[in-house]
């Protein structure tokens, strides 16, 4: 039975262990859409809770927190720190140390 990107990328979004960080754009490519990012940001925006997904460790190209100040940024960020992520005076992170990079191939793709 084939899977939805949907269903994809929360199956993906499950799989990012705790102190790594994948971005919208990776999630989109591994599901099979390489062009889905913005899909990726409105699965994530309605369904992180009902999903129970890890949303705090999905992150921007950039290597930042997309979230503005005051509208979830802290909350996220305290997430990543305490799965030991650390960021940089510039609030990036690293992603030399915390891209997430699965070990295996997802859905063949």
């Amino acid at each position: 039975m084939e899977t939805s990107f949907s269903q994809r990328v929360k199956e993906i979004i499950k799989k990012i262990p705790p102190g790594k960080v994948a971005t919208y754009g990776q999630i989109a490519a591994y599901a099979g859409n390489s062009r889905g990012t913005r899909q990726v940001v409105w699965i994530l925006h309605s369904s992180s809770r009902k999903d129970k997904l890890p949303w705090h460790r999905v992150v921007n190209s950039k290597g930042r927190i997309s979230l503005k100040p005051n509208y979830g940024y802290e909350t996220q960020k305290e997430l990543l720190e305490k799965e030991g992520i650390t960021f940089d005076k510039d609030d990036n992170i690293d992603f030399d140390r915390y891209l997430w990079y699965p070990s295996q191939p997802l859905f063949g793709v």
